[in-house]
């Protein structure tokens, strides 16, 4: 394996490893207290636990890479938030901002979802058979929230108020315009896109489904 596919590789993996921790953390440090009533709340406990089952999945892959990962799982959420793109969306203090998170940031990852399990590195894009139903079922939660709120008027404000908040941050989950590291990755086949591309192709169907809800994008 040439070196420089294995370093991609390692490191697109290292980033999917650690963002499937934060979203165990995220369910039940950020969204747990939010809940409603307890069917939601074991909904919480139930989403961490397929996050970590994911992370378990990204560390079987890895460790055949010879990447050690026992130290993220101790890691806490602070720790690891030095190689995830924005902190902002763990800091979600309404129920609204919790549905919306599934609804549009897990929808915006499932962008980035869809192309590994598409790369070249065939042991990675196998793993993702799972992850990808498992976070289609998030994702449509998050859309019953949604659309459960959005039904009266104070609700409704209090979606687009998360939208407003949101939406930005899930456009940053493409990572940087220009980068460089992401047009290598295409060139090995790890990546059928450019952030730019992932981006804009998730601002057209993101944007869509908004105006869908009745919603509208900030300006």
């Amino acid at each position: 394996m040439p070196e420089e596919y294995q370093s991609m590789a390692t490191r697109q993996m290292l980033i999917h490893a650690e963002g499937e921790l934060s979203g165990a953390d995220d369910y039940i440090r950020v969204f747990y207290p939010l809940a409603p009533d307890a069917e939601e709340r074991q909904v919480c406990c139930e989403r961490a636990a397929e996050e970590i089952n994911h992370f378990k999945v990204a560390s079987a892959v890895l460790n055949d890479l010879g990447v050690d990962t026992s130290q993220m799982s101790r890691q806490s959420l602070e720790e690891r938030r030095k190689l995830f793109l924005t902190a902002d969306f763990h800091n979600s203090t309404t129920w609204a901002e919790r549905g919306v998170v599934s609804w549009l940031i897990e929808d915006a990852v499932m962008e980035l979802l869809k192309e590994m399990s598409a790369s070249s590195y065939r042991p990675w894009a196998d793993s993702f058979r799972t992850v990808i139903q498992d976070e289609r079922v998030h994702i449509a939660h998050g859309a019953r929230i949604v659309r459960g709120l959005v039904k009266d008027r104070d609700g409704k404000k209090q979606v687009q108020a998360a939208v407003d908040r949101l939406w930005p941050h899930s456009l940053d989950v493409f990572g940087s315009p220009g980068s460089k590291k992401a047009e290598i990755a295409v060139g090995w086949g790890l990546r059928t896109r450019t952030n730019e591309q992932a981006r804009h192709d998730w601002e057209v169907r993101g944007g869509a489904k908004v105006r869908k809800m009745g919603l509208a994008l900030p300006s």
